[in-house]
């Protein structure tokens, strides 16, 4: 691409983007920053498109010219691109390069190889949005809104989301070290990630037999390019089967693709009923309908979280708005835009914002989520961060900290009372933990060292999976009976 070109470039996002932009009107001048203050309160001015293209050429070369360190032009391109992105405040419209554009690629296929997660830039900070169900992220811990502040030790400030996804990133069986900046905890904590390979089996099918009634159980991991039809293959089996009812689980769902979600929801929401609209700049809306022929014979019960995030939420708002069906679990992570890959031309691309999405009945849930018809939160220990020994050595009696406190909870959660989770190790405290430590044929020191607090991790974890503890899952079962025995 030569500089006019990637002028030109510029001057259609400033067009499409930034009306309303002032700039200095100001000689380009070699000065120390005393001698820059000299011309602050200078009046600001509306400049043209051609002197907004001649102002760029300037500081381009300038900064290419002068800049105490030699930088190429291309470095300053791209950067200019990443700085007109940033600019939007949009953590969903990102610019990547030719490798990150191919890796992007490789993780709408059948598997690829890292940690497992959706992330954005938010407020500046690299912010996961949800982990995937069973990925290396979920295994270990990571929650949604948790900050990557540091990886392998590293300090990530400055860098672009696309850049720290290619350090987190790596071949299956290396590990990455996160250090994890979490709301409600007093301290960063690092959790060691073992990258593997995140296979794209976004529909999974099961039957639970209650009370002489089968329920189908349909979850959805992500909305890919096949997600639809093999929705339709595992929901015809189901049918099959003779089931009595339908959960449809897009718990730690990310999102995906518009239209996979689209045509899930013409297997499901009544005929002539939008399962979403979409609103471009100008505030004008294509409403996607559903065309099914007839409603379901059974109930339909939805289950979503904090993680379940874009399609994830349409589907969820289409169950409760062009449905009238029950969505059982927590308030949604609220992401409302629709983005597109757009190329350059060279192998890079940007992935922008182009429209809004509003749910079945109209509603733009950007921000803000979709709330269940009933709302449920798991057991306190679903929620904890990993544990992690510091430089102290192990949590004993009478220290204080977070890591005690989520090691209270847990400890609880699994059914050893710590008679207290305020973070404090007392003589009840001590007690849970040697218990503990008997039954997992642990050396009995009622100490929490790295041995005890990786059992103990594991233990969670194992227990987090069995379905009788998920108390979202129990409330949307027992909901389910009482609407077959209506």
């Amino acid at each position: 691409m030569n500089k006019r070109q990637f002028l030109m470039i510029v001057a259609a996002v400033f067009v499409v983007g930034a009306f309303g932009f002032y700039f200095q009107a100001a000689q380009p001048s070699v000065e120390t920053d005393s001698a820059a203050s000299e011309r602050v309160g200078q009046a600001e001015v509306n400049l043209s498109d051609e002197e907004l293209l001649e102002k760029f050429e300037k500081a381009l070369s300038i900064i290419h010219e002068q800049y105490v360190d030699e930088i190429t032009e291309q470095q300053l391109y791209e950067g200019a691109i990443e700085g007109m992105l940033r600019t939007l405040d949009d953590p969903y419209s990102v610019y990547m390069d030719q490798e990150t554009a191919t890796q992007f690629v490789e993780s709408l296929g059948s598997h690829f190889e890292g940690i497992g997660a959706e992330v954005s830039m938010t407020d500046g900070k690299v912010t996961i949005v949800a982990p995937f169900r069973e990925s290396p992220a979920e295994k270990a811990g990571l929650q949604p809104n948790d900050k990557i502040i540091e990886i392998d030790g590293e300090s990530i400030e400055g860098l672009s989301l696309y850049e720290a996804v290619l350090q987190i990133r790596g071949e299956k069986g290396t590990t990455v070290r996160l250090t994890i900046e979490r709301a409600g905890q007093n301290e960063l904590f690092e959790i060691p990630v073992e990258r593997g390979v995140i296979p794209i089996e976004t529909v999974r099918a099961d039957i639970i037999e209650r009370d002489g009634h089968k329920l189908g159980l349909l979850e959805i991991t992500s909305f890919s390019e096949d997600t639809a039809d093999r929705f339709k293959e595992q929901l015809e089996e189901l049918e099959s089967e003779g089931i009595d009812g339908l959960l449809i689980d897009v718990r730690g769902n990310p999102g995906g693709y518009l239209n996979a979600v689209e045509d899930i929801g013409k297997l499901l929401i009544p005929g002539g009923t939008p399962i979403v609209q979409i609103e471009n700049r100008q505030g004008e809306k294509i409403r996607y309908m559903s065309n099914l022929d007839e409603r379901k014979p059974y109930p339909i019960i939805g289950l979503t979280d904090r993680a379940s995030a874009s399609a994830s939420e349409i589907l969820s708002a289409a169950l409760i708005e062009g449905g009238g069906y029950d969505v059982v679990g927590e308030q949604t992570f609220g992401k409302g835009t629709v983005q597109q890959t757009i190329q350059l031309g060279d192998g890079s691309e940007l992935k922008l914002s182009l429209f809004r999405w509003l749910t079945s009945a109209g509603n733009d849930i950007n921000g803000e989520g979709v709330m269940p018809t009933v709302e449920v939160k798991q057991p306190d220990y679903f929620y904890t961060a990993p544990l992690s020994i510091g430089d102290e050595g192990a949590l004993r009696l009478d220290m204080m900290s977070d890591q005690i406190r989520n090691a209270q909870t847990m400890l609880k959660g699994i059914g050893y009372e710590p008679g207290r989770v305020d973070g404090y190790f007392n003589e009840q405290t001590k007690q849970a933990v040697t218990a503990f430590q008997r039954a997992n044929d642990l050396n009995a020191t009622g100490e929490i060292d790295e041995e005890t607090a990786s059992m103990i991790q594991q233990r969670t974890v194992d227990s987090v999976r069995e379905q009788e503890n998920d108390l979202q899952l129990q409330t949307a079962i027992k909901l389910m009976l009482e609407q077959i025995n209506e």
